[in-house]
């Protein structure tokens, strides 16, 4: 996948978590390639994309997950976990 391919795959996945969070009251800003959650207990949750292996990352309090587009979907690279099973986990919220 190119570079240009990879950006546009993850603004969709940023405008979806947007999206979600719309009628929460989970905090969602959006800096560049940056996306950072501040939940209603001040935990903070930092999503981002990482353009050069063309993934995107999530870094909670309970660690850091990277995730590589396969067979259509975003999964962990260490488990294979999905990518907005996990986020959604860490909100408390589907996503």
């Amino acid at each position: 996948m190119t570079e240009s391919e990879f950006t546009q795959l993850a603004d969709v996945i940023f405008a979806r978590i947007e999206n979600a969070l719309d009628h929460t009251d989970i905090d969602c800003n959006l800096n560049g390639g940056v996306m950072e959650l501040e939940l209603e207990n001040g935990a903070k949750i930092i999503i981002n994309r990482h353009t050069p292996n063309r993934e995107l990352w999530i870094a909670a309090k309970s660690g850091g997950f990277h995730y590589q587009l396969k067979d259509g979907q975003w999964l962990n690279t260490r488990d294979g976990t999905e990518f907005f099973s996990t986020l959604s986990e860490l909100c408390g919220i589907t996503i």
